[in-house]
């Protein structure tokens, strides 16, 4: 069996275009799913969050029995599910129902850690303005922590000098946008 270096010259370049769509190819299918499983699981927190909402605002004796329902919870689901049902990230979930009501208004380039980085907005005109920045510009988890902690939105909202806040912005953010690989290459 003949390898691509017994080959005349023009075929190689010919296997280099199809290694290069095909590279292509296998590239877009895990970024695809790669998001389809942001997707869900941004899906399942919310899902979550509003189920202990709704419980928590139906049962009667709430103020006494809600403190204990995040660590009753999350006893029983982390032992099943693991440490991300712990009750800190059950009560992130809770949180994250109550900030973001409507689930179809979610953002779909979004992934949990970005949600949860949203809920250290400081207000909720703040945070819809940051996840719409998230969402269009492609920020990481960290390039949005950053402009959280900095105060971006609100920087903008104050400044004289727009243009040069935002390209301060956009540099720093630049600067943190690693790529974020679910599957490693051999």
């Amino acid at each position: 069996m003949a390898n691509d270096l017994d080959k005349p010259k023009d075929s190689r370049q010919g296997t280099e275009g199809l290694l290069q769509s095909l590279r292509e190819l296998i590239q877009g299918a895990r970024q695809k799913a790669l998001r389809a499983v942001d997707a869900v699981q941004v899906q399942t927190c919310w899902e979550i969050g509003r189920h202990i909402v709704e419980f928590e605002q139906g049962g009667a004796a709430r103020a006494e029995y809600g403190t204990r329902l995040l660590p009753i919870l999350a006893e029983s689901l982390a032992r099943e599910f693991g440490r991300g049902f712990d009750a800190t990230n059950l009560r992130h979930m809770r949180v994250f129902y109550q900030a973001f009501p409507i689930r179809d208004a979610l953002r779909p380039e979004l992934s949990w850690t970005h949600y949860r980085t949203l809920l250290k907005a400081n207000s909720e005109v703040a945070r819809s303005w940051y996840m719409a920045e998230a969402a269009t510009q492609g920020w990481t988890t960290r390039a949005l922590e950053r402009q959280i902690n900095t105060l971006y939105y609100e920087r903008l909202l104050a400044t004289s000098d727009r243009p040069a806040v935002e390209q301060e912005a956009v540099s720093a953010a630049a600067s943190l946008q690693l790529p974020e690989t679910l599957f490693a290459t051999r």
